[in-house]
């Protein structure tokens, strides 16, 4: 009986010793359901040992500045440090990474709002005693994580996230970055007066606050909604322009191939009756070449390249190909809405890739391109294959990604070298240069 009236003493009087010890678990659950919120809001997959490089990192770091630096100090640290290590481990762009922080932070702050005042108002406890008695201070935050938690829950069980970053035009973008600008230094306000001021507030004007901030919060992510859903519109108006126009081509080679069907089967009647065997294999690669087009024009389809971006950037260049002669044979065998790398730096070193195999299959006789899409499951990785006739049969496969090294006029030869660099900041691409005496090969890979 006295081991629990000691042990209720040391949890119901001021202990400062144990606030400290509990800080510690308490620090790394709220790391690690911050983490959950934001991959769960942006539709982020991360890989066990991000998970655990992030968690145990902000933990750490959020524990050293709250002891060693005053107030405001270690919470403008925390936020910084918050902020590079999603961007650096999660391989965030900016605008993923300042949702990441604001949305989990908000979350917490209108959660803190909300209880904060009835907290003390059922205890009869002033706020510096919820700081510094051990028994409140468990029961609140305990309180908190356990909404925090139920939040989550809704957002993956409605399956509630945002994505589309790519799509955003910059006006838009600097409009949003904006808002999340003026909501973070809105935040910071209501902190502020949440840990000076909250006990000495009526509870009316704690509860107007708390549904201030909801509202405002709750029509700015209503506006990003309808603003990422209006990009992802006007992406799907211009998809369905170059579709209609692939449509249009498919229709009339379909069109001429089925007028000329009845002198075709005629044709090879006649390489037929003569046993012209040579003759009616030259005929049947002429004759492949013209069904080969009606295919890749058939796999120039947004059902099928499934992401807007690329879709629109390889039927630009699949018209440019074939504006300038060039033969283009397509095959997709690889689901783009689940590729393993930021599809902004996707689509750069795709089109960097596509641009070089025009322009230098271009200068051939035999003007071919191939491109290969397919998922290597056995290997655990994802590959783009990018194949074409080339003239200069002396090229370095080295040499050409040195900054400022090209074979074009009037070009920087800075694609290869920007494309380089990119493979280089990722832990999970790789791009082999490969040649023959025929075709000059691009393969990237990327693992996951």
């Amino acid at each position: 009986m006295e081991l629990l009236n000691n042990i209720w003493n040391v949890l119901s009087t001021p202990n400062e010793c144990l606030i400290n010890i509990l800080s510690i678990p308490f620090t790394i659950l709220e790391a690690i359901l911050t983490m959950l919120l934001f991959l769960v809001i942006l539709n982020i997959y991360p890989t066990f040992k991000q998970k655990i490089l992030y968690t145990s990192s902000i933990s750490i770091i959020s524990l050293i500045v709250t002891y060693m630096l005053p107030a405001p100090f270690n919470l403008i640290i925390n936020y910084f440090s918050m902020l590079l290590l999603i961007h650096f481990i999660f391989k965030t762009n900016l605008l993923q990474t300042i949702l990441a922080f604001i949305l989990p932070t908000l979350v917490f702050a209108l959660v803190g709002m909300f209880i904060m005042n009835p907290y003390l108002a059922v205890f009869s406890i002033s706020l510096k005693d919820s700081s510094v008695i051990p028994i409140y201070r468990i029961i609140y935050l305990i309180l908190q994580y356990l909404i925090v938690y139920f939040i989550y829950i809704f957002f993956k069980k409605k399956n509630i996230s945002i994505t589309l970053f790519d799509e955003i035009d910059k006006k838009n973008k600097k409009i949003i970055y904006a808002n999340l600008g003026f909501g973070i230094f809105t935040l910071l306000i209501e902190a502020t007066i949440t840990v000076y001021y909250i006990d000495n507030l009526p509870l009316i004007i704690t509860f107007l606050s708390f549904l201030s901030m909801l509202v405002y919060f709750s029509i700015s992510i209503y506006s990003l909604t309808r603003v990422m859903n209006l990009a992802f519109t006007t992406q799907k108006l211009q998809n369905a322009e170059e579709y209609n126009k692939t449509l249009t081509i498919l229709h009339d080679n379909v069109r001429g191939f089925k007028h000329d069907f009845d002198n075709i089967v005629t044709t090879i009647g006649g390489y037929v009756q003569t046993n012209d065997m040579e003759g009616l294999k030259k005929y049947y690669v002429q004759l492949e070449d013209d069904c080969q087009k009606v295919n890749n024009l058939y796999v120039l389809n947004p059902k099928l390249i499934n992401n807007p971006g690329v879709y629109s950037l390889l039927t630009t260049k699949y018209h440019e190909a074939e504006k300038k002669g060039i033969k283009v044979d397509m095959s997709l065998l690889l689901d783009l809405s689940r590729l393993h790398m930021k599809i902004y730096e996707f689509s750069r070193i795709l089109g960097i890739l596509l641009d070089n195999a025009i322009d230098a299959s271009y200068e051939c006789d035999e003007k071919i391109i191939n491109i290969i899409f397919r998922d290597d499951a056995k290997n655990h990785r994802q590959l783009v294959i990018i194949e074409n006739t080339y003239k200069d049969k002396n090229v370095s496969t080295e040499k050409i990604f040195d900054k400022g090294v090209t074979g074009k006029e009037n070009h920087t030869g800075l694609g290869l070298w920007e494309v380089r660099k990119i493979i280089s900041n990722s832990k999970n691409l790789d791009l082999y240069t490969t040649k023959n005496d025929k075709y000059f090969s691009q393969q990237l890979e990327i693992y996951y």
